[in-house]
């Protein structure tokens, strides 16, 4: 699907970026362009693959239009990675969220189609579900923004689908690197609540499924990946043993309660009630069709057992050490 096709990634210096970047290299593309705002960060990605030729640093905020349909000349895929993140951040700046992660999900879908690109996977979050913060309030208009744009390209052959996952293990914002920081500076870690639960994912099994979704995508969906349950305190409980076990602590390591932050919930959703009605199934992820588009899937794709959900299995201790240990996260 990518091989000497053109691919740009917008936040492409962010973990998933690198990631992906890694990945989509391995299918031998014309180029990838890594398009962000970032220029240290597209610095040091330099230094790190500079053996690769096919590759161009892009500097640009996906806030400026002009910038992104010059990024977009001539590409065949888009993924769209950009965004703000932290959750306190687009707390205490609720009108900057909007303008990167609505606003700037707008450029990129027009951009895309001034330029004729063959797809564009946008990468979302189950924080979009009954969100009770800005950013997944964000998140969720961008997700309608993509399945909108299905019907308003006219006769433009772009096809634009999002994909919605969880947290991914050491990506920008993840807990993981701030447990170990104050494992091994601290020996203390700070949790908001041990009852809390997340859907957690690696960065591997991350781009894989998203590399899935855009080969599925026919237009106007909204892919959900399939994730595991984690405790926090399960995590919290490996992150001190594996961490301890690793740099020889031997000194007892405390665990903290902070409370919640501002918009923070217990747990997360993959969907809501009224989207599991009319989707489909794959054996890793489920697909919430456009409510303006009305595209058949092959036989690999079934209708969603409403059962199904909600049933998500928390992974054991043990499981959630080998995934540490596999993506070198301590």
């Amino acid at each position: 699907m990518y091989t000497n096709k053109k691919v740009l990634i917008t936040g492409g210096t962010g973990t998933i970026g690198q990631h992906l970047l890694k990945a989509i290299l391995s299918y031998s593309p014309s180029v990838v362009r890594i398009y962000s705002r970032d220029e240290h960060k597209q610095y040091e990605m330099q230094q790190e693959f500079k053996e690769h030729r096919n590759i161009r640093y892009l500097i640009g905020d996906i806030r400026d239009e002009v910038r992104l349909l010059r990024a977009m000349e001539d590409i065949d895929y888009v993924f769209h990675l950009a965004a703000m993140k932290h959750v306190p951040a687009c707390e205490y700046n609720p009108f900057e969220a909007v303008k990167t992660n609505v606003l700037g999900t707008q450029n990129v879908i027009q951009a895309a189609i001034a330029a004729k690109v063959k797809k564009v996977l946008f990468t979302s979050t189950d924080k979009a579900i009954s969100p009770t913060n800005t950013y997944g309030a964000t998140k969720l208009t961008s997700e309608r923004l993509i399945s909108a744009a299905e019907y308003q390209k006219g006769p433009k052959q772009t096809v634009f689908s999002s994909v919605r996952f969880g947290n991914v293990m050491c990506s920008r914002g993840s807990v993981i690197p701030l447990f170990k920081k104050q494992i091994l500076e601290d020996h203390c870690i700070t949790v908001t609540d041990m009852m809390m639960k997340r859907y957690m994912m690696t960065p591997n099994q991350a781009i894989s499924l998203m590399l899935k979704a855009n080969e599925l995508a026919k237009g106007g969906e909204v892919f959900v990946l399939k994730m595991p349950v984690i405790n926090l305190s399960d995590l919290a409980e490996v992150m001190i043993e594996k961490v301890s076990e690793k740099h020889r602590i031997t000194e007892s390591v405390e665990i903290k309660e902070i409370g919640l932050r501002p918009g923070e919930k217990m747990y997360e959703e993959l969907m809501s009630d009224d989207e599991v009605i009319g989707s489909f199934e794959t054996p890793d992820m489920y697909i919430i069709p456009s409510h303006f588009t009305d595209h058949e899937y092959n036989e690999a794709v079934r209708t969603l057992a409403k059962p199904s959900i909600g049933t998500d299995a928390s992974i054991s201790k043990e499981v959630l050490g080998e995934w540490l240990l596999s993506e070198k996260l301590i």
